[in-house]
């Protein structure tokens, strides 16, 4: 451990000077300040857009719930193979 590293950090956050218990020195007290920028707020605002965005698109779902509660709804086995290669080939390529 390097222990003049510690004492360079420990002589920054030391008080400057030492006044009554319980008061605050007024010349070396520095109040937190936070700012956020501009990329920062858009990003924010982003976020709470995608955060209040419905995870399902009903538009598309509807139709297919509709199809599958009257029994109409099929899959044709062939074009279900077809699409199951073609995205296993898109995953792993020879």
């Amino acid at each position: 451990m390097r222990i003049e590293a510690y004492n360079n950090v420990n002589q920054i956050y030391k008080p400057k000077s030492v006044g009554k218990p319980g008061t605050v020195n007024k010349t070396s007290y520095q109040p937190d300040q936070l700012s956020i920028s501009n990329f920062g707020k858009d990003l924010q605002s982003v976020r709470a857009a995608v955060a209040n965005t419905s995870d399902i698109r009903e538009d598309r779902v509807a139709p297919l719930r509709a199809s599958i509660a009257s029994g109409n709804y099929s899959v044709d086995n062939g074009d279900f193979a077809s699409k199951l290669i073609e995205k296993y080939q898109e995953k792993y390529v020879f």
